[in-house]
Protein backbone atom coordinates (compact mmCIF):
# COMPACT_ATOMS: atom_id res chain seq x y z
CA UNK A 1 0.00 0.00 0.00
CA UNK A 2 1.09 3.71 -1.37
CA UNK A 3 2.15 6.00 1.49
CA UNK A 4 -1.08 7.84 0.12
CA UNK A 5 -3.31 5.62 0.66
CA UNK A 6 -2.23 5.02 3.80
CA UNK A 7 -2.53 8.36 4.31
CA UNK A 8 -6.07 8.45 2.73
CA UNK A 9 -7.74 5.81 4.64
CA UNK A 10 -5.93 6.91 7.96
CA UNK A 11 -7.89 10.45 7.32
CA UNK A 12 -11.21 8.22 6.82
CA UNK A 13 -10.64 6.34 9.61
CA UNK A 14 -10.11 9.42 12.16
CA UNK A 15 -13.35 10.85 10.55
CA UNK A 16 -15.47 8.37 11.24
CA UNK A 17 -14.06 7.75 14.44
CA UNK A 18 -14.83 11.82 15.25
CA UNK A 19 -18.26 11.37 13.94
CA UNK A 20 -18.65 8.41 16.34
CA UNK A 21 -17.82 10.16 18.87
CA UNK A 22 -19.71 12.78 18.37
CA UNK A 23 -22.77 10.64 17.64
CA UNK A 24 -22.33 9.06 21.16
CA UNK A 25 -21.64 12.24 23.18
CA UNK A 26 -24.70 13.55 21.07
CA UNK A 27 -27.09 10.87 22.36
CA UNK A 28 -25.75 11.16 25.81
CA UNK A 29 -26.54 14.52 26.13
CA UNK A 30 -29.90 14.82 24.78
CA UNK A 31 -31.22 11.85 26.61
CA UNK A 32 -30.06 13.36 29.70
CA UNK A 33 -31.79 16.63 29.23
CA UNK A 34 -35.34 14.49 28.47
CA UNK A 35 -34.37 12.46 32.09
CA UNK A 36 -34.31 15.88 33.29
CA UNK A 37 -37.32 17.01 32.27
CA UNK A 38 -39.48 13.93 33.22
CA UNK A 39 -37.62 14.16 36.62
CA UNK A 40 -39.21 17.57 36.84
CA UNK A 41 -42.58 16.77 35.63
CA UNK A 42 -42.95 14.22 38.48
CA UNK A 43 -41.48 16.60 41.01
CA UNK A 44 -44.00 19.14 39.43
CA UNK A 45 -47.54 16.80 39.27
CA UNK A 46 -46.75 16.26 43.22
CA UNK A 47 -46.77 19.96 44.21
CA UNK A 48 -49.86 20.60 42.03
CA UNK A 49 -48.33 22.33 38.92
CA UNK A 50 -46.66 24.52 41.69
CA UNK A 51 -43.29 24.53 39.52
CA UNK A 52 -45.07 26.13 36.65
CA UNK A 53 -45.92 29.09 37.66
CA UNK A 54 -43.41 29.86 39.44
CA UNK A 55 -40.06 28.94 36.83
CA UNK A 56 -41.93 29.30 33.87
CA UNK A 57 -42.28 32.17 31.56
CA UNK A 58 -44.58 34.80 32.43
CA UNK A 59 -44.52 37.92 29.64
CA UNK A 60 -43.58 41.46 30.71
CA UNK A 61 -43.46 40.39 34.31
CA UNK A 62 -39.64 41.05 35.55
CA UNK A 63 -40.20 38.34 37.84
CA UNK A 64 -40.97 36.14 35.02
CA UNK A 65 -37.55 36.34 33.08
CA UNK A 66 -36.21 33.76 35.50
CA UNK A 67 -38.34 31.65 32.58
CA UNK A 68 -35.91 31.87 30.00
CA UNK A 69 -33.42 29.59 31.66
CA UNK A 70 -35.98 27.17 33.34
CA UNK A 71 -39.37 27.11 30.92
CA UNK A 72 -38.39 24.45 28.38
CA UNK A 73 -37.61 21.56 31.74
CA UNK A 74 -41.44 22.49 32.23
CA UNK A 75 -44.44 21.06 30.55
CA UNK A 76 -48.49 21.63 31.62
CA UNK A 77 -48.58 17.25 31.96
CA UNK A 78 -47.26 14.18 30.69
CA UNK A 79 -48.81 14.35 27.82
CA UNK A 80 -47.14 17.59 26.70
CA UNK A 81 -44.39 16.50 27.55
CA UNK A 82 -44.47 13.43 25.96
CA UNK A 83 -45.30 15.10 22.89
CA UNK A 84 -42.53 16.81 22.90
CA UNK A 85 -39.79 14.10 23.99
CA UNK A 86 -39.54 11.91 20.68
CA UNK A 87 -39.13 15.04 18.25
CA UNK A 88 -36.51 16.32 21.19
CA UNK A 89 -34.82 13.54 20.84
CA UNK A 90 -34.25 13.36 17.47
CA UNK A 91 -33.47 16.48 16.17
CA UNK A 92 -31.59 17.32 19.27
CA UNK A 93 -29.85 14.39 18.78
CA UNK A 94 -29.08 15.18 14.91
CA UNK A 95 -27.92 18.59 16.13
CA UNK A 96 -25.15 17.76 17.90
CA UNK A 97 -24.23 14.50 15.51
CA UNK A 98 -20.80 16.01 14.33
CA UNK A 99 -19.65 19.12 16.57
CA UNK A 100 -20.97 18.44 20.18
CA UNK A 101 -19.46 22.15 21.14
CA UNK A 102 -21.53 23.69 18.60
CA UNK A 103 -24.88 21.55 20.02
CA UNK A 104 -24.43 23.39 22.92
CA UNK A 105 -23.55 26.98 21.89
CA UNK A 106 -26.64 26.82 20.01
CA UNK A 107 -28.74 25.28 22.72
CA UNK A 108 -27.66 28.26 24.54
CA UNK A 109 -28.31 30.85 21.88
CA UNK A 110 -32.00 29.16 21.25
CA UNK A 111 -33.07 29.07 24.91
CA UNK A 112 -31.84 32.89 25.45
CA UNK A 113 -33.45 34.20 22.00
CA UNK A 114 -36.61 31.86 22.20
CA UNK A 115 -37.41 32.52 25.72
CA UNK A 116 -36.53 36.39 25.23
CA UNK A 117 -38.81 36.72 22.66
CA UNK A 118 -41.37 34.86 23.88
CA UNK A 119 -41.46 37.15 26.86
CA UNK A 120 -41.62 40.52 24.99
CA UNK A 121 -44.64 39.13 22.30
CA UNK A 122 -46.31 37.61 25.10
CA UNK A 123 -47.82 40.03 28.36
CA UNK A 124 -49.21 38.29 30.60
CA UNK A 125 -49.35 35.18 29.31
CA UNK A 126 -47.66 32.49 31.45
CA UNK A 127 -45.46 29.66 28.57
CA UNK A 128 -43.42 26.34 29.39
CA UNK A 129 -42.20 23.34 27.49
CA UNK A 130 -39.73 22.22 25.03
CA UNK A 131 -41.10 22.91 21.89
CA UNK A 132 -39.18 25.88 21.50
CA UNK A 133 -35.92 23.89 21.46
CA UNK A 134 -37.82 21.53 19.14
CA UNK A 135 -38.33 24.53 17.02
CA UNK A 136 -35.01 25.98 17.03
CA UNK A 137 -33.33 22.28 16.40
CA UNK A 138 -35.58 22.47 13.56
CA UNK A 139 -33.94 25.49 12.31
CA UNK A 140 -30.25 24.91 13.28
CA UNK A 141 -30.17 21.98 11.26
CA UNK A 142 -31.62 23.09 8.08
CA UNK A 143 -29.71 26.56 8.91
CA UNK A 144 -26.32 24.42 9.17
CA UNK A 145 -26.75 22.63 5.69
CA UNK A 146 -26.77 25.75 4.18
CA UNK A 147 -24.31 27.62 5.64
CA UNK A 148 -21.45 25.01 6.39
CA UNK A 149 -22.44 23.41 2.93
CA UNK A 150 -20.70 20.00 4.17
CA UNK A 151 -22.63 16.38 2.61
CA UNK A 152 -23.14 15.77 5.60
CA UNK A 153 -24.93 18.58 7.05
CA UNK A 154 -26.52 19.30 3.96
CA UNK A 155 -28.16 15.53 3.54
CA UNK A 156 -29.52 15.54 7.69
CA UNK A 157 -30.92 18.95 6.60
CA UNK A 158 -33.36 18.07 3.65
CA UNK A 159 -34.13 14.98 5.61
CA UNK A 160 -34.97 16.77 8.45
CA UNK A 161 -37.25 19.18 6.26
CA UNK A 162 -38.94 15.98 4.61
CA UNK A 163 -39.47 14.27 7.61
CA UNK A 164 -40.53 17.48 9.74
CA UNK A 165 -42.24 20.06 7.94
CA UNK A 166 -45.45 19.44 9.22
CA UNK A 167 -44.27 21.25 12.44
CA UNK A 168 -44.25 24.75 10.72
CA UNK A 169 -48.38 24.53 11.23
CA UNK A 170 -47.17 25.71 15.08
CA UNK A 171 -46.06 28.77 13.76
CA UNK A 172 -49.11 29.94 13.13
CA UNK A 173 -51.15 32.67 15.42
CA UNK A 174 -54.28 32.18 17.49
CA UNK A 175 -54.00 28.57 18.26
CA UNK A 176 -55.30 27.66 21.68
CA UNK A 177 -52.69 26.11 24.16
CA UNK A 178 -50.08 26.85 22.00
CA UNK A 179 -47.16 29.25 21.76
CA UNK A 180 -46.51 29.95 18.53
CA UNK A 181 -44.52 33.16 19.76
CA UNK A 182 -42.10 29.81 21.41
CA UNK A 183 -42.34 28.41 18.24
CA UNK A 184 -41.01 31.35 16.28
CA UNK A 185 -38.58 32.82 18.35
CA UNK A 186 -37.29 29.64 18.66
CA UNK A 187 -36.90 28.76 15.04
CA UNK A 188 -35.25 32.12 15.02
CA UNK A 189 -32.67 31.07 17.39
CA UNK A 190 -32.08 28.20 15.28
CA UNK A 191 -31.17 29.68 12.17
CA UNK A 192 -29.16 32.75 14.16
CA UNK A 193 -27.03 30.05 16.26
CA UNK A 194 -26.47 27.99 13.14
CA UNK A 195 -25.01 31.49 11.23
CA UNK A 196 -23.44 32.23 14.59
CA UNK A 197 -21.65 29.05 14.70
CA UNK A 198 -20.78 28.59 11.08
CA UNK A 199 -17.64 27.60 9.85
CA UNK A 200 -15.31 30.68 9.11
CA UNK A 201 -14.04 30.83 5.68
CA UNK A 202 -10.72 29.51 6.47
CA UNK A 203 -12.79 26.34 7.34
CA UNK A 204 -14.15 26.08 4.05
CA UNK A 205 -11.78 23.93 1.85
CA UNK A 206 -10.57 21.85 4.87
CA UNK A 207 -6.55 19.93 4.13
CA UNK A 208 -8.51 16.75 5.29
CA UNK A 209 -10.77 15.87 1.55
CA UNK A 210 -11.97 12.84 3.99
CA UNK A 211 -13.33 15.85 6.14
CA UNK A 212 -17.50 15.30 7.07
Amino acid sequence: MSDYSGSRFESARRGAGALLSGALSALIIVVGMVAVMWVVEGVDFFVGGALDYQFGIVGWDPDGLVGILFAPFLHGGFGHLMANSVPLLVLGFLAGLRDVRKFLWATVLIVFIGGLGTWVTSPMVLTIGASGLVFGYFGYILARGLFDRRLLDIVIGIGVGIAYWGILAGLLPNQEGISWQGHLFGLIGGVVAAWVLRRKRREVAPANPYSF
